[in-house]
């Protein structure tokens, strides 16, 4: 069924990717650092209270790993796997920006030796952009792509201080700002869906804030328990519920609906890769059944990215018609 991108109702990490480097590219996920400054108590700050020992690191193996280990092993098996040709090093567990700037240049430099690989992707959090670090970035932006995925997480102070992220949501907005002003770098963020009070309201308020960001794609997860954390403990004292599937998919949808066309999405929820140490809910260990989920929930219900977006842009306007007649006859009946 044919709609909107690459046969799917909402702009594809890929077709980003696609558009950037004429083929499409797999990333790699490793894991360099074990520590963030919530961790480290810094300001008073304490452990996000969604986050595990692993620091969302794909693969728990990996922070007993060299660089280089991790590079060629993963390579080999997503290579294998995918066919892939091309690949992206993507710097995934904890705050990649919280250690020495020569130990990011060390890194860098590592996963740039690689002939298969076109850049990289750092991910990190809001409070840690020192100007050393977006000079290294933007040096290593005249050599490859570099991407950032900052863990913004919320644009709602009630609900950051409910996770305890230790940032607030302004900071969150200059931040990104700040990296776009100083450097060339392709911008991403990472939202969490689910928190306490949230209302569809919050969902639509989120995708308008984020159309006016200076950033190329969104990551969406849904607030799950995993086993030794803050969230677990809530959730056994009953002061926490996990949002079921069907309220989360409604508000991805509202969310894809008002977002902007260019905008791309890496995916639609999160999902728990040890499913061992996933608490609740349960169908936060099904990948591609809740994956497959929400994009028949898109369809069934006509729905698509950029469907409600304003613009004044005819350009962006005529594009979003065409998304509209691409989608709209073939979706079946709600």
């Amino acid at each position: 069924m044919e709609k909107g991108w690459r046969g799917l109702p909402y702009n594809t990490i890929a077709e980003h990717y696609s558009n950037l480097f004429g083929e499409k590219v797999y990333k790699i996920p490793v894991s360099v650092v074990d520590d963030c400054p919530n961790r480290r108590g810094l300001k008073g700050m304490q452990t996000c209270v969604f986050c595990d020992v692993w620091g969302s690191a794909a693969r728990s193996e990996s922070l007993s790993m060299e660089l280089r280990t991790q590079i060629e092993k993963y390579h080999q098996h997503i290579q294998k796997k995918f066919k892939a040709k091309s690949f992206l090093i993507y710097f995934q567990a904890y705050t990649n920006t919280f250690t020495k700037l020569s130990g990011l240049r060390q890194n860098f430099e590592t996963a740039l030796s690689y002939d298969f690989v076109k850049g990289f992707v750092v991910g990190t959090r809001p409070d840690c952009l020192s100007k050393g670090v977006m000079d290294l970035w933007q040096e290593f932006h005249h050599r490859s792509f570099v991407a950032v995925e900052l863990g913004v997480q919320s644009f709602f102070d009630d609900q950051l201080e409910f996770m305890r992220r230790g940032h607030r949501a302004q900071e969150s907005i200059a931040a990104i700002n700040k990296i776009a002003d100083n450097t060339d770098i392709d911008i991403g963020i990472h939202l969490i869906f689910g928190n306490p009070g949230e209302t569809d309201e919050h969902i639509i308020r989120t995708a308008e804030i984020v159309n006016r960001l200076p950033i190329t794609n969104v990551k969406l997860h849904n607030l799950h328990v995993l086993k030794n954390t803050p969230l677990e403990e809530l959730y056994n004292q009953g002061a926490f519920s996990p949002i079921d599937r069907e309220t989360y998919t409604h508000r991805a949808k509202l969310f894809v609906q008002h977002l902007a066309p260019h905008i791309a999405l890496h995916r639609l929820a999160a999902l728990a890769p040890r499913w061992d140490e996933l608490v609740a809910p349960s169908w936060t260990a099904d990948k591609m059944g809740t994956h497959q989920y929400i994009i028949d929930f898109l369809r069934s219900h006509r729905a698509y990215q950029s469907q409600h977006f304003k613009t004044e842009d005819p350009n962006i306007q005529t594009f979003i018609e065409r998304l509209r007649e691409k989608s709209l006859p073939l979706a079946s009946a709600p």
